[in-house]
């Protein structure tokens, strides 16, 4: 694990390490806060990178790892889980949650566990790319190694 990258990366580094997931962090020039400039730095399909977004359901955070092709129907999304409500978290609350600033957050690394979803369209790509734990900051993993890292649900979330 590099010295070179910032704090918040090297938490998520070495979660992937302990998780025995080989995709290293990659400091990218420019930030890559949105899928589409991230797929664009990588040069791979929006669709391809797995979006961390934060939100609050019933009194506690829920990341949902999304496909960057796509939005999240919360309306939808609160049924298949038979939750009362999804609403996008507050940059407080996503920071407090994760440790990791809005356009940065990475699936792991996080102060303690999240319940996540992941979006069943990333299962697609034999490669997908996710935040570093900042918005300069991506690495690969397959959609298996996602699922496992997080201990997430797999559903549709568009």
């Amino acid at each position: 694990m590099s010295d070179a990258l910032p704090t918040r990366s090297r938490l998520v580094a070495a979660s992937l390490q302990a998780a025995e997931i080989d995709g290293q962090i990659v400091v990218l020039p420019d930030a890559a806060s949105t899928a589409a400039l991230a797929a664009a730095a990588l040069g791979v399909d929006v669709g391809a990178i797995a979006n961390s977004l934060v939100f609050w359901s019933d009194d506690e955070p829920l990341l949902v790892m999304t496909s960057g092709a796509h939005r999240v129907d919360t309306t939808a999304l609160a049924e298949r889980l038979g939750r009362s409500g999804i609403h996008r978290a507050t940059p407080d609350q996503v920071l407090t949650a994760t440790g990791q600033p809005i356009g940065g957050v990475a699936p792991t690394g996080h102060p303690q566990p999240l319940t996540t979803v992941v979006d069943e369209d990333l299962a697609a790509f034999p490669e997908i790319w996710a935040a570093g734990g900042t918005p300069h900051t991506v690495f690969p993993l397959t959609f298996a190694e996602l699922v496992r890292l997080t201990g997430g649900t797999v559903t549709r979330v568009a």
